[in-house]
């Protein structure tokens, strides 16, 4: 078998998987930007909205930093993965960019 990987073939975004006679590119974990195989504890650097953890790049939860991320009036902050999104507080809907009670 031919070790097809030691050529990078796959594209930046990717890891090469070396197969019997082949081989084939799978993609990195969403926590990577550039990876040297599966997983967040295989990337290269961590993606933007993560931080390197126990040798993993884990997420950050910008709700539960000291700063706010979410400064309207009658807004909440979800985290999502890699980010968050502010939406407006129960009771509470987006008008023209503003949280104004239902």
């Amino acid at each position: 078998d031919l070790d097809e990987c030691a050529a990078s073939p796959c594209k930046e975004h990717q890891y090469c998987l070396n197969t019997d006679g082949s081989f084939s590119c799978k993609a990195c974990d969403a926590s990577c930007v550039g990876c040297t195989g599966e997983g967040s504890e295989k990337c290269k650097t961590c993606a933007s909205g993560y931080v390197k953890e126990d040798e993993k790049c884990t997420d950050i939860d910008e709700c539960n930093l000291p700063e706010k991320v979410c400064t309207k009036e009658n807004q909440d902050c979800v985290n999502t993965s890699g980010s968050y999104k502010c939406v407006c507080s129960e009771g509470f809907e987006d008008k023209d960019g503003t949280c104004v009670q239902t």
